[in-house]
C-alpha cells in the first residue's frame, strides 16, 4: 500500500501531543481570557519581581519551554560540517538570507497599517527550527543525520547573529524605506540581552545536560530513557507562557479577531515558498531526496518560542509583537503536515530510485525524536 494511500496517515504518526498543538494553545489561550476577566490586576501583581524587564514567573516559562529542545541538540554533530560543505552552505544562505529577507518583505505587504504585528512577524522570521524540523523531517524521510547537524548549526548561530539581524530588519532596514521606525528604535543590545538570556542560558544548560548526563549514563540511555521524559514538558512551559500573556491582553484579542487572521495569511504564503523554494534548489544542486528533505523543513521552520521570548523580553508581554509569535504555532503544525504530504508526493515524481523507502515509525510521547 502507498505510504500517503490515507488521507490521514501522516497525521496518525504524530503523538497526541503534536497533532493537536493548535488545541492545547487554543484551550491555552480561552483560560488565559478567563484569567484576566477573573483576575484584573494579574499583569501588576507578575510585575512585582522581574528578570531584566520580563516578570519572573513569565521568565520561567520561557526559559522551561527552551530547555528541553536544547537539550535534545546534538551539539557533538557539528564536527560533520566539512564532510557536506556545499549542502550546509545552501542551508546557512537559506536559513539566515532568503528566510528572514522573505519574511520581513511579506511582513510588510501583508500588515503594512500594523507594524507591531509586522515586528512579531520579523522575529519569527529570524527565529530559525531547531525543534519540530525532526519530526516534520522524519515524517518525510528526510535524512536524520543531516537534520540533526543542521539544528545544532542553528542553535550556534542564533546565539552568533539574532540580534544583529533583529536590530538590522526592525531599525535600520526600515529606516532605509523611509519608515517611521521611532517608536521601534530597539537597540541591537536590548535584543542581544534577551537573546542571552532566553537562548543562551538553557542553550548552556541543555549542552551541560547532554555532556554530563551521557557520560554518566551513557548515550543510549539518554536518548531513550532521558529525553523522551524531557521532551513533551518543554509543551507546559509553551502553554503556562500563553496563559499568562491571553491573561494580559485576552481582551484586546478578543476584540481584533481579524488580527489574528491577518497574521496568519504571511505566515502561510512563507511556509509554502520557503518549502518549495528550498526543494527545487537542493534537486537542482544534486542533492539526494533525503538531504533534500532536511534542508527544506530546516528552511521552512521557524523556533516560535525564542520568537516569544525576545518579542516578550524587548517589547512587553502584552505586546502585539508577542502576539504574533504566539499565532505561530497555530498554524506551523497544519501547514507542515501539509508540507510533509507534499514532500512526499515529490519524491515519487522527481526521485523516483527513493520512492520505495519505508515510511518512518510512529512518533509518540515517549519517542527520542519527539521535540515537545
Amino acid at each position: 500500500m502507498p505510504a500517503t494511500s490515507a488521507p490521514d496517515s501522516i497525521v496518525k504518526k504524530l503523538s497526541v501531543i503534536d497533532r493537536f498543538l493548535p488545541v492545547w494553545i487554543f484551550a491555552a489561550m480561552g483560560l488565559g481570557i478567563g484569567l484576566g476577566r477573573a483576575f484584573p490586576d494579574l499583569g501588576a501583581r507578575l510585575d512585582t519581581v522581574k528578570l531584566d524587564t520580563v516578570s519572573l514567573p513569565i521568565a520561567i516559562g520561557l526559559l522551561w519551554m527552551m530547555y528541553p529542545v536544547l537539550a535534545k541538540v546534538r551539539y557533538g554533530e557539528l564536527g560533520r560540517l566539512r564532510a557536506r560543505g556545499k549542502l550546509f552552505t545552501t542551508s546557512l544562505v537559506l536559513n539566515w538570507v532568503v528566510g528572514p529577507v522573505l519574511m520581513f518583505a511579506l511582513a510588510w505587504l501583508f500588515l503594512p497599517d500594523l507594524p507591531h504585528y509586522r515586528n512579531g512577524l520579523v522575529l519569527i522570521g529570524l527565529a530559525r527550527c531547531i525543534a519540530m524540523v525532526l519530526i516534520w523531517n522524519m515524517l518525510a524521510c528526510g535524512s536524520n543525520e543531516v537534520a540533526a547537524v543542521l539544528v545544532a548549526l542553528n542553535s550556534v548561530f542564533q546565539i552568533l547573529f539574532y540580534s544583529v539581524l533583529g536590530w538590522l530588519f526592525l531599525t535600520v532596514i526600515p529606516g532605509w524605506l523611509g519608515a517611521d521606525v521611532a517608536a521601534f528604535d530597539v537597540s541591537m543590545w536590548s535584543i542581544a540581552k534577551s537573546v542571552l538570556i532566553f537562548l543562551g542560558v538553557p542553550l548552556l544548560a541543555g549542552a551541560l545536560t547532554r555532556i554530563g548526563l551521557t557520560r554518566l549514563k551513557g548515550e543510549a540511555w539518554y536518548e531513550q530513557r532521558f529525553l523522551p521524559r524531557l521532551g513533551p514538558t518543554a509543551l507546559i512551559g509553551l502553554l503556562y507562557t500563553i496563559v499568562l500573556m491571553f491573561a494580559m491582553q485576552g481582551e484586546k484579542i478578543t476584540r481584533l479577531p481579524l488580527d489574528v487572521v491577518r497574521i496568519s495569511l504571511p505566515l502561510v504564503v512563507y511556509f509554502g515558498i520557503m518549502f518549495t523554494s528550498a526543494f527545487f534548489l537542493s534537486r537542482k544542486l544534486g542533492f539526494s531526496y533525503e538531504e533534500t528533505a532536511s534542508l527544506s523543513f530546516t528552511a521552512a521552520g521557524n523556533n516560535f518560542e525564542l520568537a516569544i521570548a525576545v518579542a516578550v523580553g524587548v517589547f512587553g508581554m502584552a505586546s502585539g509583537e508577542a502576539l504574533a509569535g504566539v499565532v505561530g504555532p497555530l498554524i506551523e503544525v497544519p501547514a507542515l503536515i501539509a508540507l510533509v504530504y507534499l514532500s512526499l508526493w515529490l519524491k515519487r515524481r522527481l526521485f523516483p530510485t527513493a520512492a520505495g523507502a519505508v515510511m518512518p515509525r510512529r512518533f509518540d510521547a515517549s519517542s527520542q525524536e519527539s521535540t515537545r
